[in-house]
């Protein structure tokens, strides 16, 4: 062979190689190189995880990169960069070196990935997942409307992509490596923050809702942190521990500081609900294990008011448990009025804010504890967690008018132990956590990280009243609370 034909041979060689690789890139739909190779050849194959035959394969198909970020029928199966979150791992996984195992192992009647292929996907979800362009999914809008729930049993907050309704992200929350109870969470007037509290802690966090990044934490002193208001201007909260001893948390949160701890010795016992005036010199906290409410005039911090305002006219102040144990307590959106959830009557009972006069009793289901308001639709939406449901389910949400105090809608389809409930307006959406820590509840589709069973959230059209069909998105363990960043 002369040197001119072996360098035209070379050239071809290379042409042909050239275009190959090209279609393989192309090929391989959007996912970068060995990843694409894994998916594609071994997950997204005739009778699997493809359009045609989805509907068999848990909802999901993996034909593009594209199509994994629309997750299947229980929700998002890849979290850009937490593979310990992601369900799709347990499935491909057949090493207890690299975690979580479960069945049906996957590919389906093939033989399982290697030790290689799952540790290549899992470094790439770790990494974020990104696409053949090192696009990370989510990532591209800081003003991204979404919604936020805690997860009791894992110390993380599961936050959730409003558009797509797919969980997007989980964020580790708290300080020590013992379960610290993410117990509720607000997103800042101006949905700039997003702050968490513990049920087994010392601090409250704050985080940055543009990318969910942690700002800091103001030290609280050890205690059952339950419930917090923050001011209309975004800068001061008062946080509720739950002790029999009872205190108050007074912070600045533009500049991470605690002012005060408020306390009353014996008369402030077992606090947990709170509510607070517009101007926040007045609040209102539940006695969960009693008969009364507590008040609390602030505007001088050094000598603070309380007084005691029994929830049944004519009674004496009881501390005898069984009776009302009023949980949860909210101002109405004029600030007119308060509502307090009594969870053992089973009654929300409604008072005028000006003269803690009782105006209206309403009965509900089984143990109401949380409330969350629709102002266009003048809708006061409660949990109620122990209902009795249809179809072995359990809990209810009723739905009931804050202005005539009459029930328009029990919803109660596929919940189990409702607790977080949280309304997006401008999304029309109300967000439902149903808890499923009992082993009663609906089996989870996939184990949780720290144990324990998950939880779920289902989501109702504000305007119908209806469920939206065919989403239930399972979250990880005892989904609690829910706020929402527009």
């Amino acid at each position: 062979m002369n040197r001119f034909i072996f360098c035209c041979y070379l050239i071809s060689v290379a042409l042909i190689f050239s275009c190959k690789k090209d279609a393989s890139t192309t090929e391989l739909k959007g996912y970068p190189g060995e990843v694409g190779e894994i998916i594609i050849n071994k997950c997204a194959t005739s009778g699997c995880h493809v359009a045609e035959s989805k509907t068999a394969a848990g909802g999901l198909t993996l034909t593009t990169w594209n199509n994994l970020l629309e997750g299947g029928s229980g929700g998002a199966v890849v979290i850009p960069f937490r593979p310990d979150y992601s369900s799709l791992c347990y499935y491909i996984n057949t090493y207890t070196a690299l975690g979580i195992k479960l069945n049906p192992t996957m590919p389906l009647n093939g033989s399982p990935l290697s030790f290689n292929e799952v540790s290549i996907l899992k470094t790439w979800i770790n990494n974020g997942a990104p696409n053949v362009d090192g696009k990370i999914a989510f990532s591209d809008d800081e003003k991204r409307a979404k919604f936020y729930v805690t997860n009791q049993g894992c110390d993380v907050v599961t936050v959730f992509d409003t558009k797509s309704k797919l969980a997007m992200r989980y964020i580790d929350v708290g300080l020590s490596e013992n379960i610290e109870t993410p117990h509720n969470i607000k997103v800042s007037p101006d949905g700039k923050y997003w702050y968490v509290i513990f049920a087994a802690g010392n601090v409250i966090q704050k985080f940055s809702t543009a990318n969910d990044s942690y700002i800091g934490a103001i030290d609280i002193t050890q205690g059952s942190w339950n419930t917090f208001v923050i001011s209309n201007d975004g800068k001061f909260a008062y946080i509720v521990d739950f002790a029999f001893t009872g205190r108050i948390a007074y912070v600045d949160l533009e500049n991470l500081q605690l002012i005060k701890i408020i306390s009353a010795g014996n008369i402030f016992t077992t606090p947990h609900g709170i509510a607070a005036t517009d101007d926040f010199k007045t609040v209102y906290i539940t006695n969960q294990y009693g008969n009364y409410i507590y008040k609390f005039n602030l505007a001088n911090l050094l000598l603070p008011e309380l007084e005691r305002i029994v929830i049944v006219p004519g009674q004496s102040l009881s501390d005898v448990h069984g009776l009302y144990d009023p949980h949860q307590i909210s101002m109405s959106p004029d600030g007119a009025r308060y509502f307090v959830s009594c969870q053992s009557s089973n009654e929300i009972r409604v008072f005028q804010q000006n003269n803690d006069s009782l105006l209206a009793i309403i009965n509900v289901g089984e143990f109401p504890l949380e409330f969350t308001f629709s102002k266009k639709q003048n809708y006061l939406f409660v949990a109620c967690e122990n209902d009795i449901s249809q179809n072995n389910f359990k809990g209810s949400v009723h739905v009931i008018d804050y202005n005539t105090y009459q029930i328009v809608k029990v919803l109660n389809e596929n919940l189990f132990e409702p607790h977080g409930i949280a309304v997006d307006e401008k999304n029309n959406l109300l967000i439902i956590a149903s808890r499923n820590i009992s082993p009663n509840g609906p089996a989870p589709h996939h184990t949780s990280v720290c144990g324990g069973r998950n939880g779920y959230i289902r989501l109702v059209n504000l305007s119908t009243l209806e469920f939206i069909k065919n989403y239930r998105c399972e979250v990880s363990n005892d989904p609690y609370q829910v706020a929402v960043r527009n």
